[in-house]
């Protein structure tokens, strides 16, 4: 049984035990519930411990690897800044469509009352602060500072400048710094992968006290957060055969001929990379485009681009602040937004959702002002959007190799070879 399928039973065994207990009478501050909810935190902060040193080491890791594939060639340099361009503008549609989608139709009333209660949320935050104020809070005068009071936006920041310094470090300085965060970075996702072990208990706990404050009302809060998320991964898949037909210029039944399998296997597997051959022969056999630009561009697509990472993730923290009753102004939107095409470039592939759910989403809601205990229950109900961004990210990968191999020359078969090693 997978990990996910696992914490989608405790979610479900929780929130039907509190009900249980509820309709039998047990208040609220028993001895039982209040058992729950120290697990329930520990677990939590369990997982919160982990975040800042993983954060700053992936971004600085995420930095060194992608400039070391900057200077791999013409291909290379093309196809990273078309993912740059496609993650800021998936990140832009979610930041004004998602705000759009809640007003239109929005969250059970009852639902989100009751999931605010049983997160102890209170009604009304202080109104978000202006531009001004967020750009000034950008550039940290004492990181150590922004660390302990977990002000995210500044520390990455940081580590981005960090991480661009070391690629300009001579001799071993900067790889032995960069070698010492990529070891950082793998022994923190030790540490997560083994909090996300007991995963199942530690949900279990949390919604047992979502169940016992609210019965099954939240149930709706956690159906509109799948429809929402879902809807902005077939709006993501819309966008890859837009951008196949009019910038790739591949007639539409082509391309979706090409993509179906690797969409196929993106939808049972859950992994971009497991569609990775189905990609490049649906590319190169039935688009015709060069193995020199299928051999750069879709392994460094399946490494470093994920269209539905900052669409869902922007999409996930907006419904966060939507639910919890915080207000976001322009300002948190567009940095929200920033953080999450950082994010998604730092994380790299190859990493298991549930594993960087808590290290991407963290940044993102704390930029945001949003707090971060509701991920403790989403994460729960991931299965269903994971399968949709999957099949996003592989559409868009391949939507993407058509517009490089339109625009660019194809390179040599030696560019492709590293290219493939590099990835």
């Amino acid at each position: 049984m997978s990990p996910a399928i696992r914490i989608l039973i405790g979610l479900g065994l929780g929130l039907a035990t509190g009900v249980t207990m509820a309709s039998y009478g047990v208040p609220r501050d028993s001895a039982l519930v209040a058992t729950a909810e120290v697990v329930g935190g520990l677990w939590l902060d369990a997982l919160r411990m982990t975040i800042l040193p993983l954060v700053f080491s992936l971004v600085i890791t995420g930095v060194a690897s992608t400039a070391g594939k900057v200077s791999a060639g013409g291909v290379t340099r093309l196809s990273l800044g078309l993912f740059l361009l496609l993650l800021m503008a998936a990140a832009a549609m979610a930041a004004t469509i998602v705000p759009l989608l809640l007003a239109i139709w929005p969250t059970p009333p009852d639902a989100a009352a009751a999931l605010r209660h049983a997160l102890g949320a209170t009604q009304h935050i202080q109104d978000p602060p202006g531009v001004v104020a967020m750009l000034r809070g950008i550039i940290p005068t004492n990181i150590v500072s922004a660390a302990a009071s977990g002000a995210m936006l500044p520390l990455v920041v940081f580590a981005l400048v960090f991480g661009f310094a070391l690629t300009r470090a001579e001799g071993e300085c900067g790889q032995g710094l960069t070698r010492f965060f990529s070891w950082i970075k793998d022994t923190m996702l030790v540490i997560v992968g083994w909090v996300l072990k007991i995963a199942p208990v530690g949900v279990f706990a949390l919604a047992l006290v979502v169940g016992v404050a609210t019965g099954f009302t939240a149930l709706g809060a956690f159906a509109h957060y799948i429809v929402l998320v879902v809807t902005m991964c077939l709006l993501a898949i819309a966008a890859a055969y837009i951008v196949a037909v009019l910038i790739g210029r591949v007639p539409l039944s082509r391309f979706a001929r090409a993509a179906a399998p690797a969409q196929a296997i993106a939808l049972s597997t859950q992994s971009s990379l497991a569609a990775l051959p189905a990609m490049i022969k649906g590319s190169e056999v039935q688009l015709g485009i060069s193995p020199q630009v299928t051999g750069v561009t879709l392994p460094l697509a399946v490494s470093l681009f994920r269209i539905a990472g900052p669409a869902a993730t922007v999409t996930i923290a907006i419904y966060a602040a939507y639910v919890l009753n915080i207000p976001l102004g322009p300002a948190q939107l567009a940095a929200g937004a920033v953080v999450a095409v950082l994010m998604v470039i730092a994380a790299g592939g190859g990493i298991p959702s549930q594993v960087t759910f808590f290290a991407t989403m963290t940044p993102i809601l704390a930029t945001m002002g949003v707090p971060i205990e509701i991920l403790a229950l989403l994460i729960a109900v991931e299965t269903i959007p994971d399968i949709f961004r999957t099949t996003a990210n592989v559409s868009m990968d391949m939507a993407a190799t058509t517009v490089v191999a339109r625009f660019t020359k194809a390179g040599s078969n030696q560019e492709a070879t590293s290219a493939v090693a590099v990835a």
